[in-house]
């Protein structure tokens, strides 16, 4: 099949990016596929990280897609489908995750259809973790413009029939990553880490927001003993003093690792590979390839009950799932998970888990729901 893929690609780094470079190799293995992506996706007075792109030790040299859509930029929505639709794709497929997009991508998604192109949409988030004036009439204008979408969670798929009851969508469970190489020995990642080789380890790994309860983390901390140890692993898209207040408060200075900078890829090995558990104490979310990382490396998660994450997890088989965001209750999980020496016993329900999650499965799938438009 001739396939247009529109979508941030790396250079570009974050979770959009990521998902879309696996999805990408994966459909290129049996179909053609020409990806686009942007010249500007975000100004950088609205982004707030220190970079939009991969660092220099992560370069592989060339963009994967090529770059011509300015998010900002009206001239080039019509470049954008112009280039598209002169490819005479069978299908074009565009990665949504947020409001800010819906102008530009909702009008080149509208020309192409006009085109009588077939236009899916791979919706990351219906609803923005963050909400603002105006998101549901800018969701409900990006949607009207898909055939039909994909949605990746059970709790998007709610989301997006209570904004349009009719549209056609596919579920179909965010695949898990695989890009970051194998384990290493936990007592070495541990040294290169400088941290202890006796405590009880937890990680949280990625863009620190508000909306990840990182506060409700910091919180459980103070209600566990010596033996439990915190590494803070990711670049902060919030103010960070917040988390350094209470963390002084709270005494927690010599038993919390803080690396608040973005994280390459060749030292992911690092955080998990050293880590006991993967805890994501999440206020809001629909998922989260936090998961999908901590699984690449056996580790085993703790989650909170809020959008999708659940969906990802088998509770007390590959992890527990916490009902609430609340210290209390992720302490008492944190406690139940190291008092029975849980993770030995969930790596084989990961391995197996695996097998289901893999990114053939779902690029097959996401072409078998298309050629069904």
């Amino acid at each position: 099949m001739k396939i247009a893929f529109l979508s941030p690609f790396y250079p570009y780094r974050g979770g959009i990016a990521n998902f879309s470079d696996y999805l990408l190799s994966e459909l290129r293995k049996e179909h053609q596929v020409k990806a686009f992506t942007f010249s500007r996706q975000y100004p950088h007075f609205l982004f707030p990280g220190s970079s939009q792109f991969v660092p220099d030790k992560d370069e592989l040299k060339n963009s994967l897609g090529e770059k011509v859509l300015d998010s900002i930029n009206p001239f080039t929505y019509g470049k954008t489908a112009r280039l598209i639709s002169e490819n005479l794709p069978e299908l074009v497929l565009i990665s949504y995750w947020m409001p800010f997009f819906a102008p530009s991508l909702g009008w080149i998604a509208r020309k192409l259809r006009k085109k009588n192109l077939k236009v899916v949409s791979i919706l990351h988030n219906v609803i923005p973790h963050e909400k603002r004036f105006g998101d549901t009439a800018l969701a409900k204008f990006y949607l009207k413009q898909s055939k039909a979408v994909v949605v990746l969670n059970e709790k998007s798929k709610q989301d997006l029939l209570s904004l349009t009851p009719g549209i056609t969508y596919n579920v179909q469970n965010h695949p898990l990553y695989n890009r970051f190489g194998d384990k290493i020995d936990r007592d070495e990642a541990r040294e290169k880490l400088n941290i202890p080789q006796n405590k009880k380890v937890l990680l949280f790994f990625g863009l620190i927001r508000d909306y990840k309860g990182l506060n409700v983390l910091i919180e459980s901390m103070s209600r566990l003993d010596e033996s439990y140890y915190l590494i803070i692993a990711g670049e902060s898209y919030s103010d960070f003093t917040q988390y350094e207040e209470k963390i002084r408060k709270l005494n927690l200075e010599n038993r919390i690792k803080l690396i608040i900078r973005y994280i390459p890829d060749s030292d992911v090995p690092l955080y998990f590979s050293a880590s006991d558990v993967c805890v994501l104490p999440y206020l809001s979310g629909t998922q989260s390839g936090i998961t999908g990382i901590a699984y690449n490396f056996d580790l085993p998660v703790i989650v909170t009950d809020v959008g999708g994450l659940k969906e990802m997890v088998e509770d007390g088989r590959t992890g527990f799932v916490v009902k609430e965001p609340t210290p209390m209750l992720m302490t008492v999980a944190i406690k139940m998970y190291f008092d029975g020496a849980m993770k030995e016993k969930f790596i084989p329900n990961i391995k197996e888990f695996k097998k289901a999650y893999s990114w053939e499965r779902f690029a097959s799938e996401l072409i078998n729901f298309a050629k069904k438009l």
